[in-house]
């Protein structure tokens, strides 16, 4: 037995199938007195080396994935937690991912989960633990994987009441390794064809967002940065590069093998972040970020920043863009960060 990030008990990786049931026995043990609750929030809310474990990238954002390369839908999206904290970084296949959501979590830090669709990387990780709040996120899409850690003992039976699979290092230890000559906890990462035998195509990013041709006005802009009480992400626009290099608390965003993350596309949403009833070993209390209802966002894109709102009026609905006319607004073909924060 080991812990998870969150301070409690959990299997890690070449766990004896023993300590695996025993857990699974405890998460059942108290999954009658939170399915209730998990089933009224969802209907609410409507290789070891210096460099990092290979992961295949080396490509510019020029190539990043784009939804319009899309042959058919041919199963679930594949989403991993990412550990964002500095001993972490570099992270490792983050270049390749469609979508990457950032979210403030416990003591004001960050976390990031990168949704892939229409490419699989070798490798991805750090890999982390889940929080409440991905399971709201996670209904736009068609029963998703999850790839995740671990989590706190008493959400545990509600993720496995949500309508994701969930793989967990301890449920699937063959799909994760130890490595990247980072320290644990920041050292486990995942072998994404292990839980996805392949990419499902673009058709499975449900997410409501809408790509093509740039919308008319805007403002010209060059650097946005947007801050948690502990951590900042800092976008500036390369014209060079056709998109906005990521940079965290102040240092630029690159993966294990030196590629700069450059999305095409990055959308700042404003959300409300409220206290969830959990909390870690430390007292310290989950942000609980509302992803369902409606806002004001920006969305960066051709080194122009546009005034948006942004409405998911339930769980299992996408988020749609538009401009104070009511006319949906377009990505830009490419990966795609959202910023989701509680600064208003």
């Amino acid at each position: 037995m080991g812990t998870t990030d969150d301070g409690t008990a959990g299997t890690v990786p070449g766990a004896a199938p023993g300590q695996r049931r025993r857990a699974r026995t405890r998460r059942a043990a108290t999954a009658g007195a939170l399915l209730a609750a998990a089933v009224t929030l969802s209907l609410a809310a409507g290789c070891s080396s210096g460099r990092g474990p290979d992961d295949g990238q080396g490509h510019t954002a020029g190539q990043s994935p784009s939804p319009t390369a899309s042959r058919g839908h041919t199963g679930p999206v594949l989403a991993v937690k990412i550990d964002n904290v500095v001993p972490a970084r570099p992270q490792t296949g983050l270049n390749a991912a469609d979508i990457v959501y950032a979210e403030q979590v416990e003591g004001g830090l960050s976390r990031l989960m990168a949704v892939y669709a229409t490419r699989l990387p070798p490798a991805v990780g750090p890999v982390r633990s889940a929080r409440e709040s991905d399971l709201e996120l996670l209904r736009q899409f068609d029963h998703p994987v999850l790839a995740f850690s671990g989590a706190q003992s008493k959400l545990l039976p509600v993720i496995d009441a949500a309508p994701v699979k969930a793989e967990s290092a301890d449920s699937e230890p063959g799909a994760y390794f130890r490595g990247g000559g980072k320290p644990a906890p920041h050292n486990l990462f995942l072998r994404p064809a292990r839980l996805l035998g392949s990419p499902p195509g673009a058709e499975a990013l449900t997410t409501g967002f809408r790509y093509g041709p740039a919308p008319s006005g805007g403002r010209a802009e060059t650097s946005r940065t947007v801050r948690y009480p502990a951590a900042r992400f800092t976008f500036t626009w390369s014209a060079q590069r056709h998109g906005w290099q990521v940079a965290m608390d102040g240092t630029p965003t690159v993966t294990t093998d030196g590629g700069r993350v450059t999305p095409a596309t990055v959308v700042v949403q404003h959300v409300k972040v409220r206290r969830s009833s959990l909390h870690d070993f430390l007292g310290n209390y989950t942000p609980y970020t509302e992803t369902v209802g409606s806002g004001k966002a920006e969305v960066l894109r051709d080194g122009r920043v546009y005034d948006v709102t942004w409405k998911r009026p339930r769980a299992v609905d996408g988020t749609s863009l538009t401009a104070a006319d009511g006319t949906p607004v377009n990505l830009a073909r490419g990966q795609v960060w959202v910023v989701l924060t509680g600064d208003e």
